[in-house]
């Protein structure tokens, strides 16, 4: 870790990544609940950054009440942060809210930044801290939210975050999973890459929503098999030849979804 931000009075410059999680509906909630919330949040992530193989304690916190902002240290990995982290928390408020009724849930807002910061008498200085604060707040993240019932958290990313380690494929998460939304907050204009987990209508990593390959994408093999194949059924059937008499067998091996309409498919038992 290196030095802390604020060692030598809050002179010291550098760019860190940097996470905000801020808790929905915070202020409506009892003083019994308000205090449920503080003592999950930093709960939660602290288990969701031992998931991610980061170490919370190295972490410079400053605690908002329903706010937890900490600029991580230098040469934190940004994929672990971005991917294992965010899933491991979400998959941590799923089991907080597992008992809790629907109204009770405790449902974040994430936001992810790399960017300059430095320390103040009051906390964190710099643009680095107040873009990662207008994301964390834009309309478009709270609406993201609060127009998926069903989700526990939704993550907002900056431009560094999405172009530099999401976009060229460096986690998990696919640049479909993210929609992009202009922020107007304040004195700030800029614009954040949004995603809900797990809410209706985004793609999931998992998915297979994403178009088979091309015979040309296919392993050499595997499609010279089947031009093989082709081939051969073509020139039987001009000769008016069935198929299998005395042609060679081609075997074409497929591990992905493909269209076999049309063709016609032989067991042999």
């Amino acid at each position: 870790m290196g030095d802390p931000l604020g060692a030598d009075g809050g002179r010291q410059f550098g760019r860190r990544l940097l996470l905000l999680v801020d808790a929905k509906g915070y202020g409506a909630g009892s003083q019994i609940r308000q205090r449920e919330f503080q003592e999950a949040i930093p709960r939660l992530v602290n288990a969701a950054a031992h998931a991610a193989a980061l170490r919370y304690a190295d972490w410079e916190i400053q605690a908002q009440g329903d706010a937890l902002f900490a600029v991580l240290p230098e040469g934190t990995s940004e994929p672990a942060l971005v991917d294992t982290f965010t899933r491991a928390l979400e998959a941590g408020l799923r089991n907080y809210n597992e008992s809790r009724l629907v109204e009770a849930w405790l449902r974040l807002r994430v936001a992810i930044h790399y960017g300059p910061v430095s320390g103040g008498d009051l906390g964190f200085v710099g643009p680095g801290p107040v873009e990662l604060a207008r994301v964390n707040g834009c309309e478009a993240l709270r609406t993201a939210l609060a127009e998926a019932p069903e989700a526990h958290l939704a993550v907002g990313v900056t431009a560094p975050i999405y172009g530099d380690v999401i976009r060229p494929g460096y986690t998990t998460l696919r640049p479909v999973q993210f929609r992009q939304a202009e922020v107007v907050e304040k004195e700030y204009r800029g614009a954040a890459w949004i995603w809900v987990p797990h809410a209706a209508g985004t793609p999931d990593a998992g998915s297979s929503s994403s178009p088979s390959p091309s015979p040309a994408a296919l392993p050499p093999g595997n499609s010279g098999a089947a031009a093989s194949s082709d081939a051969a059924n073509s020139d039987a059937a001009n000769s008016g030849t069935p198929a299998h008499a005395g042609a060679p067998m081609y075997v074409s091996v497929h591990n992905h979804d493909f269209d076999a309409r049309g063709a016609v498919i032989g067991i042999k038992l």
